[in-house]
């Protein structure tokens, strides 16, 4: 699997050259895409088309080239094989038959949006493009609402409007990084909120590949799902199961996020052991 560049030919490794020019040949999500970048390195290789639409049985014929002794390598329009494009299937063939996959690192839209947009990126998650069929894409986001990590998408120009608008009526005002044209010339980074989004691009506007980097929900406390009633009544039934008064309050504790002490007091004070 060779990373391509999501825009930038200086960023295609030495390494991932080199791997095109020594396999016996390439699969190619478009080998119209794939045949310039080839020119521009000076690689001459043949080129198999591998995309959503063939890729099963076309992950077949490549699985029986390679245990006939052939290597291929795979490669996308831009990034690496597998996110959010062709690939992952073929990875998954190949694991099943025993056919070693290597990975030659290569430019990520993804990790890079996230590393410039100014939002925490210690935990995230991504969520890559959210379906066109209004079921699926307001599940997809309803499931997200409480989402506490840093969520990042992938969205076409021509439907940002809609993506953001959705957002802002499932997230709430959140902050959100708008990257786009990661690596090219007009590259930007918009860190606003999602009503300023919705206002500024809610119509369109905005132009290039895009990644959507979203603020998390903030983490509700254990506390607020819970009463203190409600964690002394919890570790009055430890106590009632045979526990000590000490350790169903510490069990109970942790079960709400009450403090130990606290849950102690009004077990003895109320005499409910």
């Amino acid at each position: 699997m060779v990373g391509t560049p999501i825009g930038n030919l200086g960023d295609f490794s030495p390494r991932a050259v080199q791997t095109l020019q020594n396999v016996d040949f390439i699969a190619a999500e478009d080998t119209r895409v794939a045949l310039k970048l080839m020119n521009h390195f000076g690689i001459k290789k043949p080129l198999i088309s591998y995309y959503e639409h063939n890729k099963i049985e076309r992950g077949e014929v490549i699985c029986q080239r390679i245990e006939s002794g052939e290597n291929c390598a795979i490669v996308t329009d831009a990034g690496m094989p597998c996110i959010s494009d062709p690939g992952e299937l073929l990875v998954a063939q190949c694991a099943e038959r025993n056919i070693q996959v290597v990975a030659v690192p290569g430019a990520t839209a993804m990790a890079s949006a996230l590393a410039v947009s100014g939002l925490p990126t210690g935990r995230f998650t991504f969520e890559g493009f959210l379906s066109v069929t209004k079921k699926s894409r307001f599940e997809h986001l309803d499931s997200l609402k409480n989402e506490c990590r840093t969520m990042v998408f992938y969205e076409a120009p021509h439907k940002l409007g809609s993506t953001l608008k959705d957002m802002y009526e499932y997230f709430g005002d959140r902050r959100i990084s708008i990257v786009r044209e990661l690596t090219k010339i007009h590259e930007e980074v918009i860190r606003t909120t999602l009503s300023d989004a919705c206002q500024k691009y809610g119509e369109g506007g905005l132009k290039g590949e895009i990644v959507l980097v979203v603020e998390g929900a903030v983490k509700k406390s254990l506390c607020d799902e819970y009463t203190l009633e409600q964690a002394v009544k919890i570790a009055s039934e430890y106590v009632k199961s045979g526990m000590s008064v000490s350790e169903s309050s510490k069990k109970a504790a942790k079960e709400t996020g009450f403090k130990k002490n606290e849950i102690y007091k009004e077990l003895t004070e109320k005499n409910l052991h």
